[in-house]
């Protein structure tokens, strides 16, 4: 153990800290370099959710019962990750209308109704009491557990010392004071507190620091690591069963992932540091995935923890504090010791945050609101009330902080510290029919969510706080034997004769659905009035219309009368600097006598909303305007004509896109047009041109030899050999043109069978070989000795290769032609290339050249064009592609040109 006076000084050291840092924060922001802006911060903020209970009662529970501590985590992990569908649209919603707390959200979404938000915060304070004793113990217990460990477990704290000698006391005490210093230092019209922000991000990081701290120490030090751990648990049948999923705990561990989601989403804390303290919305994306990470991070080392302390440490030892009398069992005091802070971190922030919440709540929600209709205050008369408003919240944090601490001093010790949390868990989760409602149900009016709200708290109240109390000795315990009235019918765990399941899943069956029905079916026999109607409007319809922009106001306020209103609540140096704001923003007088228009008292609205609550701030408004809001028929009929405008000119978008894809659509038609009658012109031209100059040459010379008679003989037969080279090049020129066109039509003959690709090569070049002699031309041929069978048309195939040999001795090199042949089997197939070093293709005619009638440029420009149809790459082509192969060129610049042709092999081309 440690000594006293070492952790109350270590306890004040870090709580100085912690002002430090808070200090630092605030200071910073008012000098406009706030460092807490960011999403990192904004993710560490939210886990506050992580208490002393996460701390402490998450190893406490698994020692207990195995992996139920899960569920806690996963809740929230399930909420955050489809942040897109809840979480976005609660922060767009409450940025749009100021909303300052749970109560101010829900208030709002019925009509703004004083009595709901007074009911809502009457509930979270009795709900989050429990919540606030559960630190409180958690300090104290922990704080009694490092320093008197020996013989400190046996005893509840409470019962054995004196309330100013019980260390929980002074906790209270520090604590409430830090609220006071960092939660209510002025009335700021955002509700943002960046240096609490900044005091619980680093709290966030100390207290996950600690826990993986101890649960490495024990993996690894107590342990060979986690498998041994693991292995030595198996062999005890008590911690053996802990690591097992349970039997018939399904009921309980949904029960608990329901509570968790809730509480997410409706414990006032969590309100605040999501909701109230973001400061930009694209911040939440990133805390999407974060802070799920975190709470893995937390739970790393919760099992062995409880694994280790049950397996060492004594029976009568507290297993939700074996985060710290494990390492003060194997001599690690300053391990201990840094557990005990990384505990403190966790109750003291999640006390700091709640009770700044709670005091908001209870200043904007209950307080202001009751002073405002007792008239000797005459709060509409007083020039500032900026003091009286901190005052109260002030007060609130003290009498808040000091409600935990009496449940824990006479409740709180009889109870393991997760089942205080779940009684808390339990109560705010009566706020989600209602909120759930609120945000996607139109329906839903301000009577359907009190009748529900009333009857759902009542019914935890019987069945959950009743029993709690009377385990503690509160009350008479025969009521929760017998029932109220002495009817069993009646217990408060097993109401109605629902006896098959235990407490808390049954006290969240009857509140629930009770709370639910009730929500749901007045609100379909009740009538909502104008201002219901609008705000379900603004929640439900939220990513479709903004809420800062909707005008309900029409009066005849004066500009300095809503200024003078503003400067009462906020303080003079920011009603001034709001007001001018928003005087340049909209063009408009700030300051005067003048009629305000309704933008204006909209805006007054808003400004006080942010400050003293959406309630409080329409009485206000109320007092200050003298005229009347604008009837529901105005606003709908503005809002639906404003509807048909938008909905008419997503229309006309929407038709002149259609127009303009249609243009396009013709653009590029008629493009398409163009380029096929330029082909056409072009192929009609080839094709005239090719058959005209055979055709030229023979009629001028026949017309010679008929001319002239007396030619003598030798010149005679010269003429005539020309005529029927010229012929013959007429007929291939025909021949090639019928054979493209059956090719193309899909009309050629095939005669595939399975033939040696090397065999046709060498036939190929034997065909040609006359030609290459005539020509001079050097031939090189390596033919692989491995092959695959083809099965293709042979002729057709013969074609290709002599129509490409043909090609290579005609544009080689005139003073040094040489074509080389190669053949190799690849990929399945066989790769035939066919080079020349003549002057190659330009880059841009690589793929041209396989068209009709084109020669590419392999020739020089003052030199004659070899002859030839322009039909040869073409027919290729298309006999290639019907092989299922492929053909194509290349070209290095000055390197001559190869053509290249890859058939796979054993593929049957079809036959027509």
């Amino acid at each position: 153990m440690l000594s006293s006076e070492l952790v109350i000084l270590v306890s004040i050291g870090y709580v100085g800290l912690l002002y430090a840092i808070a200090w630092w924060g605030d200071k910073r922001a008012r000098d406009g370099r706030s460092w807490v802006r960011n999403p990192t911060v904004y993710t560490l903020s939210i886990a506050v959710y992580c208490t002393s209970w996460t701390f402490y009662g998450a190893v406490g529970t698994a020692a207990r019962n195995g992996l139920e501590y899960l569920t806690i985590y996963l809740g929230p992990t399930v909420i955050f990750l489809g942040w897109w569908f809840l979480l976005r649209k609660m922060l767009r919603i409450s940025k749009a209308h100021r909303i300052t707390s749970i109560a101010d959200f829900i208030s709002s979404r019925y009509g703004k109704s004083t009595q709901l938000s007074v009911l809502v915060t009457l509930i979270a304070v009795i709900g989050t009491t429990p919540y606030i004793a559960l630190q409180l113990k958690a300090i104290a217990t922990s704080y009694t557990v490092l320093t008197v460990w020996d013989y400190g477990m046996t005893q509840p704290v409470a019962e054995t010392i004196s309330v100013f000698s019980d260390s929980g006391f002074w906790a209270a005490v520090g604590l409430a004071l830090f609220g006071i210093l960092f939660g209510t230092r002025f009335i700021d019209a955002d509700e943002h507190h960046e240096g609490m922000v900044a005091a619980i991000a680093f709290e966030s990081l100390v207290k996950m620091f600690a826990l993986l701290a101890v649960g490495i120490f024990v993996c690894f030090v107590m342990y060979d690591g986690i498998d041994h751990l693991f292995s030595q648990a198996l062999n005890t049948p008590d911690t053996a069963k802990l690591l097992q999923l349970p039997e018939d705990g399904s009921a309980r561990w949904m029960t608990l992932m329901m509570l968790s989601m809730a509480a997410i989403l409706c414990l006032p804390r969590q309100f605040q540091v999501i909701i109230v303290e973001n400061v930009d919305e694209r911040h939440l994306p990133t805390a999407s995935w974060a802070f799920p990470l975190y709470l893995l991070g937390m739970n790393l080392f919760v099992l062995p923890i409880a694994l280790a302390g049950l397996g060492a440490l004594p029976a009568w030892s507290d297993p939700d504090f074996f985060v710290i009398s494990v390492p003060l069992f194997e001599g690690q005091s300053l391990l201990a010791l840094l557990a005990y802070v990384g505990g403190l971190s966790a109750s003291t922030s999640m006390v700091i945050v709640a009770t700044i919440a709670l005091s908001t709540m209870v200043c904007n929600d209950l307080i202001v609101p009751a002073l405002l209709r007792i008239r000797p205050f005459r709060m509409t008369e007083r020039d500032d009330l900026t003091g009286l408003l901190i005052f109260i919240r002030r007060a609130s944090i003290v009498v808040v902080v000091f409600l935990g601490f009496a449940y824990y001093r006479s409740a709180g010790a009889s109870d393991a510290l997760a089942e205080i949390g779940l009684i808390s868990f339990a109560a705010t989760a009566q706020f989600i029919p209602i909120m759930i409602g609120g945000l996607y149900w139109k329906g839903g009016t301000k009577t359907g969510a009190q009748v529900g709200l009333v009857v759902g708290f009542l019914i935890w109240t019987y069945t959950l706080l009743l029993p709690s109390l009377a385990d503690s000795g509160w009350m008479n315990p025969a009521l929760i034997l017998n029932g109220a009235f002495g009817h069993p019918w009646l217990r408060p765990e097993s109401l109605f004769g629902l006896s098959d399941f235990e407490p808390l899943t049954h006290a969240l069956i009857w509140s629930m659905s009770l709370n639910t029905a009730f929500y749901v079916l007045i609100s379909l026999f009740t009538s909502p009035s104008a201002l219901e109607r609008i705000q379900a409007t603004l929640f439900v319809d939220a990513f479709s219309r903004k809420g800062q922009d909707t005008v309900i106001w029409r009066s005849s306020a004066s500009v300095d009368d809503l200024y003078e209103l503003v400067e009462r609540f906020l303080g003079r140096e920011r009603a001034f600097h709001s007001f001018r704001d928003f005087g340049w923003e909209k063009d408009t007088p700030w300051r005067g006598k003048g009629e305000a228009n309704a933008d204006m008292i909209a805006f007054t609205e808003r400004l006080l909303a942010g400050s003293i609550g959406a309630a409080s701030a329409r009485v206000m408004v109320s007092s200050v305007a003298k005229g009347e809001m604008v009837s529901l028929e105005e606003v709908l009929e503005i809002l639906e004509e404003t509807s048909h405008v938008i909905e008419y000119s997503q229309r006309l978008e929407q038709k002149s896109a259609e127009l303009e894809k249609a243009a396009a659509e013709l653009r590029a038609a008629n493009d398409r047009l163009k380029e096929l009658d330029r082909l056409k012109d072009e192929f009609l031209t080839m094709v005239s041109h090719e058959f005209r100059t055979p055709l030229t040459s023979i009629r001028s010379f026949s017309e010679i030899l008929v001319d002239t008679p007396t030619l003598d003989h030798e010149r005679a037969e010269h003429f005539l050999s020309i005529i029927v080279r010229e012929s013959e090049r007429l007929t291939r020129l025909i021949d090639d043109h019928l054979d493209l066109a059956r090719l193309e039509a899909g009309h050629s003959d095939w005669r595939a069978i399975d033939v040696d690709p090397r065999t046709v090569l060498d036939e190929s070049v034997d065909a040609v070989k006359g030609l290459l002699d005539r020509k001079g031309v050097a031939l090189t041929t390596d033919l692989a000795a491995q092959t695959v069978m083809l099965h293709v048309d042979r002729d057709r195939l013969t074609q290709v290769f002599i129509n490409l040999l043909s090609n290579a001795a005609k544009f080689s090199d005139p003073e040094y032609p040489s074509v080389s042949v190669r053949g190799e089997a690849m990929d399945g197939g066989y790769l035939v290339s066919i080079t020349d070093n003549g002057r190659g293709i330009a880059p841009n005619e690589l793929e041209i050249i396989f068209d009709k009638f084109s020669r590419g440029g392999k020739y020089a420009d003052d030199k004659p064009k070899p002859s030839g149809s322009g039909l040869g790459l073409a027919i290729a082509k298309h006999v290639v592609e019907h092989c299922q192969g492929k053909i194509w060129a290349e070209s290095p610049p000055g390197k001559g040109a190869t053509f290249r042709v890859f058939i796979p092999g054993h593929v049957f081309a079809p036959s027509t």
